[in-house]
């Protein structure tokens, strides 16, 4: 069993912490706002920390679960940072979506402290995270991922080394591509159902068990018959992620025109109040417009 420092305790970031605790680990939090890690604490027992660097110190395994670029970027380099304080040999391991570019910024920053860093974003919601079922991509040094998959073991179904620093990002951005455009059919499949006057869930019952079936299918229509979106991963988050796609795609010359298309849905969605609606609420955006 190691000592682990976990920095970030979201949706995500608070039941994968728990799981390294349930593993057997010892487990140290930081986040941003400590009334949350002193709730974690006193929930799951383990220590808090005020600071990433205090977090870290002596551990063998820094996993990070933040918001955005900057908010890695300070967790990892900043003032009170955890780079300051980690032993020569410790991994961090990264589960925020994040640029490609800014991940191979802090892998550089970090083999220069003589530190390793890995990339290993998830997938699979709040609810995945809680269960302990995500699927997780991973870019890094081999040798420095087989240290770190034990770990990450603890939260994952599945767990993959896909390339060198930034193909675990990459990957994700893979991700949020395909889901972008499941969505974005399923929510024009239920609402054709709707003005067909179908019964939405006897069309799910038989078309989900062919070609159409996707994990969406299974775990959104029914919410998405009813209008209910107070769930999941938030229509922001999403946006957060395919501005990165499309970011990316431009520098890689990759076209993503229906990508393009679902985040400016996306888009639509935030200027009715959903922001924090769970993503399948694209289908909300159709009953808008009639």
């Amino acid at each position: 069993m190691a000592k682990v420092a976990f920095l970030g305790l979201g949706v995500m970031g608070y039941p994968m912490a728990a799981h390294l605790v349930k593993a057997g680990h010892e487990v140290t939090v930081y986040n941003r706002t400590a009334s949350k890690s002193a709730a974690w604490v006193a929930q799951h027992g383990g220590a808090m920390a005020a600071t990433p660097a205090l977090a870290a110190e002596g551990a063998e395994f820094v996993m990070a679960c933040v918001g955005n670029d900057d908010d890695l970027r300070a967790v990892c380099t900043g003032t009170d940072g955890a780079f300051e304080t980690m032993s020569k040999g410790a991994v961090f391991v990264d589960h925020t979506t994040v640029s490609a570019s800014v991940t191979r910024e802090l892998y550089a920053a970090a083999s220069e402290a003589g530190l390793s860093f890995v990339d290993a974003p998830i997938s699979g919601g709040q609810a995945g995270a809680e269960n302990g079922v995500l699927s997780v991509m991973c870019g890094g040094d081999a040798d420095i991922y087989a240290r770190a998959e034990p770990i990450i073991d603890a939260y994952a179904r599945v767990c993959r080394r896909i390339g060198d620093s930034g193909a675990g990002q990459m990957t994700k951005m893979c991700n949020q591509i395909a889901i972008a455009g499941l969505v974005q059919g399923l929510s024009e499949a239920l609402h054709f159902a709707e003005k067909a006057g179908l019964d939405g869930r006897a069309v799910v019952e038989v078309i989900s068990q062919g070609a159409a079936g996707s994990w969406q299918m299974q775990n959104r229509y029914e919410t998405m018959i009813d209008g209910e979106f107070e769930h999941g991963f938030a229509v922001d988050w999403m946006r957060k992620d395919l501005g990165i796609c499309l970011d990316t795609a431009d520098e890689t010359g990759a076209t993503l025109p229906v990508t393009a298309l679902v985040d400016q849905f996306y888009k639509d969605v935030q200027n009715l109040g959903g922001g924090r609606w769970d993503t399948s609420s694209l289908i909300k955006r159709l009953r808008a417009l009639g």
